[in-house]
Order: structure tokens, then sequence, then C-alpha cells
């Protein structure tokens, strides 16, 4: 694709997500930035959510995983499913019945302010790094196809897409990012779905010759119980995808806001049931994909890119295929990353003028105003932070997304998980010293567990220790006062 019919896709599709930001949150109150004013309907957040849930990494990285790890992916992904049911049945009740702004104002009624501010800065840690590392991944990729060939600088590229995220997330937070994610995930589906269509009428397969073409590939293995120090081994892949989405979701500022603003906790149960079996089905269509892919360069005698990441936009914008499969893949990226980018920055927003600076005693107006300086402060620190990334010159930091999250959000699902399942009072002045414990002990044993556990290699299953050695840490600081009543 040339530069400019980069430009024009961009464009075209950004003017349609403003018109539907605008018209959403025109009249947007606080309320309506923080949880869309709780009148949401269940099956449009549903929906909404696989966008918010798929990155521009995933759009990019899944595809070309498959050469490493074939379909074992989707062993997470069941985890995941079974994390959503847990989410809906266990903490969505207790998030409604204490009618939370911010799910870390639980932590501040269980065990006072000291864990309460633990859990908001992690969450700011966790979700800062992990939005700018996605946005980074997109930044490169328009980098390559737009600015290079202008010879334009990489800090105007991260200028141009960081207030490309603040101005359609500025007016109407949540409000708006429930219809935007609408249209992110339609694009999102579509694309995938139309690139696998044109591969495969390429490749001279009907629709059932594409099924078992994918089904007869090496690369389509989805399961593996041989090796327990696999990384791929099922029970690790598996129990890690339950509390990662318990984390990643359920105790995710982000995540969270969408999820309360349905109107009710069972309409949000809907959305939560609903988005995990449907996430299931788009993650499996890009492994899909990605074994159409390596089909495809197999036959044409086409090398595979050095990075795997690289496989999906090297095919989709070169000359391989008609036009449109670049237009799609454009702007399915646009949609995955842009959705990931714009709900982080409105989570942060949240979370920090809520959690960290507070709004207790301030009047509507005086809310308004730090809101709008702190997404302000919010966009400038993840341009900061990705261009940070790109002086590092190591674009392997992509692959450390579920790694950066077992370590930040594991002393979240810790005291989470205290404060649910018993009624013990703790010393909450101790408590940030046991959530900075927590991580640097799995580092300690992510880094020895070769040695220590006879070749064995901790994958994303190091969130579950994290949040267990938390877990730990909070029964050491028990006190003789009086049991808590707050539980689930």
């Amino acid at each position: 694709m040339s530069p400019i019919s980069v430009i024009i896709t961009i464009a075209a599709y950004f003017l349609i997500l403003y018109i539907i930001s605008y018209i959403a949150g025109r009249k947007a109150d606080n309320e309506g930035f923080f949880v869309g004013n709780r009148k949401s309907a269940w099956y449009v957040v549903a929906f909404a959510m696989i966008g918010s849930s798929i990155s521009g990494v995933t759009f990019v990285s899944v595809p070309g995983m498959v050469e490493a790890s074939d379909f074992s992916y989707l062993q997470m992904v069941l985890g995941f499913v079974v994390g959503q049911f847990i989410i809906a049945f266990i903490l969505i009740p207790l998030f409604y019945r204490m009618n939370l702004v911010s799910i870390y104002e639980y932590l501040e009624n269980r065990f006072g302010g000291s864990s309460y501010k633990t859990g908001a800065w992690f969450f700011f840690i966790s979700k800062m790094l992990g939005a700018a590392v996605r946005l980074f991944l997109v930044c490169l990729t328009l980098q390559l196809l737009v600015f290079e060939p202008f010879h334009l600088p990489f800090i105007l590229n991260v200028i141009i897409t960081v207030a490309l995220v603040w101005l359609y997330t500025f007016r109407g937070g949540v409000k708006s990012l429930i219809w935007t994610d609408s249209l992110k995930t339609l694009c999102l589906v579509v694309s995938v779905v139309l690139c696998i269509y044109y591969i495969s009428s390429d490749l001279k397969l009907n629709f059932t010759g594409m099924i078992n073409t994918i089904s007869d590939s090496d690369l389509s293995k989805m399961f593996f119980f041989d090796d327990v120090k696999d990384k791929r081994y099922f029970f690790k892949q598996f129990l890690a995808g339950i509390f990662t989405m318990i984390a990643m979701t359920g105790l995710d500022q982000d995540m969270m806001q969408r999820n309360l603003s349905c109107k009710n906790f069972k309409d949000s149960q809907k959305n939560m049931i609903t988005s995990g079996i449907l996430q299931f089905f788009v993650i499996l269509l890009f492994l899909m994909l990605g074994v159409l892919l390596y089909t495809f360069t197999a036959r044409q005698g086409i090398e595979n890119p050095a990075k795997s990441d690289e496989l999906f936009p090297m095919i989709a914008t070169g000359h391989y295929f008609p036009g449109i499969v670049g237009v799609l893949f454009i702007i399915g990226l646009i949609s995955a990353a842009f959705s990931a980018a714009g709900s982080a920055l409105t989570a942060l927003t949240t979370s920090f003028t809520v959690d960290i600076l507070g709004t207790k005693g301030k009047t509507e107006a005086a809310v308004v105003k730090v809101r709008k300086r702190v997404h302000v402060g919010m966009a400038v620190t993840m341009g900061i932070v990705i261009f940070v990334f790109n002086l590092l010159n190591n674009t392997s930091v992509i692959d450390a997304v579920y790694i950066l999250a077992s370590y930040t959000y594991g002393p979240i699902l810790g005291m989470f998980a205290f404060g649910i399942f018993t009624r013990k009072q703790v010393r909450d002045k101790y408590i940030p010293v046991v959530a900075i414990l927590s991580p640097i002990l799995c580092y300690i044993l992510q880094r020895n567990s070769q040695a220590w556990f006879d070749g064995y290699q901790f994958s994303y299953e190091l969130l579950i220790f994290n949040a267990l050695f938390t877990f730990i840490g909070l029964c050491l600081l028990i006190t003789g006062n009086k049991e808590s009543k707050l539980t689930s």
C-alpha cells in the first residue's frame, strides 16, 4: 500500500469514529465519563468488549505465533472463558452492591487507605505500560507505512497517534467508548473474516478445503499434555488463562468500567459471559488466518520474516492480494489498537482522578476540571513511555505483555482474593511492602526455576504465584481486631 492510501484509510475511519464519539458523548457528565450513567444495554457492551479485549498486539502477533506455538494459545483462551464466569458470579455482584465507580474503592472499604492506594498505583503502572506497549506496535507499523516514506520522525508519529486517542475519548469517556468500541469490533471481525476469504480464494480453497487445510496442518495442534516443563503444557496455559482473565479483566478498572456501565448486575453478567464465549471464536479466527498465511508463503516460495509479528503486515500490505486486503489490515489494526489505547486512557483518567487524587467533597465542576487535566496528563505520559520504548530499540517488549501483567496484577489479585474469601483484618499500613516484595520473589523464582526445578520454565502461571505470595503476606499481617463484615 502507498502511504497516501494508508492515510486516506485511517482518516476515513477516524472521521466515522469521531462522529460516533461526538453523538454518544455530547451530554456526558462525570458519571457518564466514569460509568456511562449505568444505562448501557448489555448486548451492546458484550459486542464492544470484543474490540476492547483484542489489542493491536493480538491482531498482528497471534497469526504469526502459530509457527512456534501452534494453536496452544486456545488452551489459555479456554481459561479466559472460565475466568469470565468467575468474574460474572463473584466480582460483578459485589461491585454492583457497593455501587463502585472505581473497583479499587473496594480495597479501601475492606482494608484501609494504604491498600486502596496500592491497588490503584499497581493498576496505573500496569495499564500505562501495557497500553503503551500495545500502541507502540501500531506506531512502528505506521512509521514503516507512512512516516518513513515521508522522512518524518518517530516522535511526530507518537504525538499524532496519542492525540488521536485523546481526541475521541476526552468528551464522553465510557459513554463514548461503548459505541466506538462497537464500531471497532465490527471492523475487526469483518477485516479478519475477509482476509481469510481472500487468502483462501488465492489458494483455490473453498470453505471445506480451507477447514481441511487448517485441520491437517501441523500448526493446528491445540492440546499439549506431554511435557509439564513445556510452556505450552495444557494446565499451565489453562490455569494461567483463568487467573489472567480475573486479574486483567475482573480486577482491571479499564475493563470493568464497561461492565459497571450496564443497568444492573444481571445485565452485566450476561455481557460478561457472552463476550467471553465470542472472544474464543474471534481468537480462533486469528489462528486460522495464521495457518493460511504460512500455507500461502510456503506455496509461493516466500521467505518468512525473521520476526513472526511481521508476517501478517508483510503479506497484507504487499502486492500479493487485491488492495482491499491491505485496507482491511489497516482498518483492523487501527480498530484493535486504538480501542485498547482509548479505553486504557479513559480508565487511567478515572482511576487517577478517583483513586489517587480523590473526588470526595468536590463539586461536579471541580471534578470536571481535575478530570480534564488528568486526561491530558495521561495522554502525555503515554506518549513519553512509547517514545522511551522506541529508544530502547527492542521490539521484543511486545512479547512481554502477559509477563508484565503477571508481575503487576499479581498483588491486586492477591489482595482481592484475601478480601473476598476471608473475613480477617490486616495491618493496612504494611500492605504496600507485601505488594512490592511479592513481584520481587516472583522474579527470583522465574530466574532460577530451571536450576531449582529440573528445567521447569514458568509461563504466565507466574501470576498465580505472585497472587499467592501476596495472599500469604497478608496472612502474616492479620490483626486481632474485629473481623470485617465486607465480604462477597
